[in-house]
């Protein structure tokens, strides 16, 4: 489900706002509107990567045991 509605994201982003067919007119989205799109689809995207990017590792100095 969630890919299909990121594909209808895209496609609605790359299809026009507007058309007409008898008058020939098209209209495209807006410049504002096709970056919102992108940066929503790319928040989805960051949001899928596993962990938080932050490795915890013990550290022990070297010495006599």
């Amino acid at each position: 489900m969630p890919e299909e509605l990121e594909q209808a994201i895209k496609d609605n982003a790359a299809g026009p706002a507007k058309a007409a067919v008898d008058g020939q007119s098209v209209e495209q989205h807006g410049l504002r509107d096709q970056i919102e799109a992108d940066r929503y689809l790319s928040g989805k995207e960051a949001t899928r990567k596993k962990g938080l990017g932050v490795k915890l590792v013990k550290l022990e100095p070297p010495g006599a045991v």
